[in-house]
């Protein structure tokens, strides 16, 4: 019988959690950046409005190319037969009934052109999207990091809590043999005060961060969030060579890839405006009807002359002033780009080393020093300030370890979003 009840139970929450995977998402997201990643890359309103004026612009390129209307003129000639009847409209009662059938023609090239320049518009609203979720991702990565610098510290605070609990109650020891002053367990109950303190303005900046990250996740600001457990390994520093970072950088950045379909697009839209010098054309064709038949065909030839050349001077002009305008925005850009590289690689670099270090040598320095200030001060031969300063560089030392790994991570991010693709 209880087996039985164990095993609908069981069922039942199988039951449960499949009827509910927005419940079962919400438990687990946040644990890794990866998992926002996803849920944002599903649900952001700012990415998928740009995704959608990229389509937009994508969906230009036909119609950009294609020719214009043909256009149909009806022309009723004589419609009173020299004063015979009275005024109709009826073509077979009318002196002549013109059917006109004209097609606008362009100058050879032209439509070309228009549909280059809507291509290559199409290309730079798709890397204005890719800057759109490049940026949204390096701001979720960054607040993630946060989060787990913040998470780790509040558990660190807890630790050496407990461990102040533990040293107030070695200092009440000894002050009630009469080998420490009451100055001690009261120094120790002042250090557990201000770590409290501690903790509720580390709370504070979780639930801060918690709602930062719901809010670049298009979730309510009060959604549950898991603790951040682990964070990205960072690349080994082959991987975050300048040189070959430089050359992808050029290549995919999503910045620099919009400015340069920028700069082809202002040069077709030069190549264009010249070609306004050339007329465009319309042809058309007129089967004119006397009563009931049609009696005779027309043929019609129009162009329009480009008298107005100071106007397309000036056109002309425009356009090879937005063509360096856009050459140097990606002057501007590149460089801007390159140095933000340059800066989040040293920044990274300098991480990784304070990492190493503290881990191989600070800390183990500090947990030395601790615990041979302890068995001191238990024997009676070091104060009990000598003793919260060992705890304070262990204190310390853990937290530059945070620290330097969310820093890292940090600049990962922005390094990812300058490369437009992640490492």
């Amino acid at each position: 019988m209880r087996r039985t009840l164990a095993a609908s139970a069981a069922l039942l929450m199988l039951a449960l959690e499949a009827t509910s995977p927005a419940l079962a998402q919400e438990r687990v997201i946040g644990k890794t950046v990866e998992s926002l990643l996803d849920y944002a890359r599903e649900s952001s309103p700012d990415y998928a409005a740009m995704r959608y004026e990229a389509d937009a612009a994508g969906e230009r390129v036909t119609p950009a190319g294609t020719l214009p209307d043909p256009k149909l003129r009806i022309e009723l000639q004589d419609i009173t037969k020299a004063g015979e009847q009275n005024a109709t409209l009826n073509p077979s009662r009318v002196g002549s009934t013109k059917y006109t059938l004209m097609q606008d023609l362009p100058w050879y090239g032209k439509r070309d052109l228009k549909r280059e320049i809507a291509q290559l518009d199409a290309e730079g609203a798709q890397g204005r999207a890719r800057g759109t979720w490049a940026e949204l991702a390096a701001r979720i990565k960054s607040a993630h990091a946060q989060l787990y610098y913040v998470n780790r510290s509040e558990q660190l605070t807890r630790e050496i809590l407990d461990l102040m609990l533990r040293l107030e109650k070695i200092a009440q020891v000894r002050y009630a043999g009469g080998l420490a002053a009451q100055q001690d367990a009261i120094r120790a109950q002042v250090e557990q005060t201000g770590m409290r303190s501690e903790l509720i303005a580390l709370e504070n900046e979780q639930s801060q961060l918690k709602a930062k990250i719901n809010g670049l996740l298009a979730r309510p600001a009060r959604a549950k969030l898991a603790a951040p457990e682990v964070l990205r390994p960072i690349p080994s520093p082959a991987k975050l060579d300048y040189e070959a970072l430089e050359e992808r950088v050029r290549a995919r950045n999503p910045l620099l890839f919009a400015e340069e379909a920028r700069i082809k697009s202002a040069e077709k839209t030069r190549d264009l405006t010249l070609k306004n010098r050339y007329p465009d054309f319309t042809v058309g064709f007129s089967p004119i009807q006397y009563q009931n038949a049609v009696r005779e065909w027309e043929v019609m030839f129009e162009l329009n002359i480009p008298l107005q050349q100071s106007s397309r001077r000036a056109q002309e002009r425009e356009s090879e002033a937005m063509l360096s305008a856009a050459r140097s925005r990606k002057d501007a850009a590149s460089n801007q780009v390159l140095a933000d590289l340059a800066e989040n690689l040293s920044a990274i670099d300098a991480a990784r080393r304070s990492e190493m270090l503290t881990t191989t040598d600070l800390l183990p320095q500090a947990e030395l020093t601790f615990n041979s200030a302890l068995a001191a001060y238990q024997n009676g031969k070091v104060d009990f300030a000598t003793l919260l300063e060992a705890q304070k560089q262990i204190r310390q030392a853990k937290q530059n370890q945070i620290r330097a790994q969310s820093e890292a991570q940090i600049r990962l991010a922005e390094i990812e979003k300058i490369l437009g693709e992640e490492l």
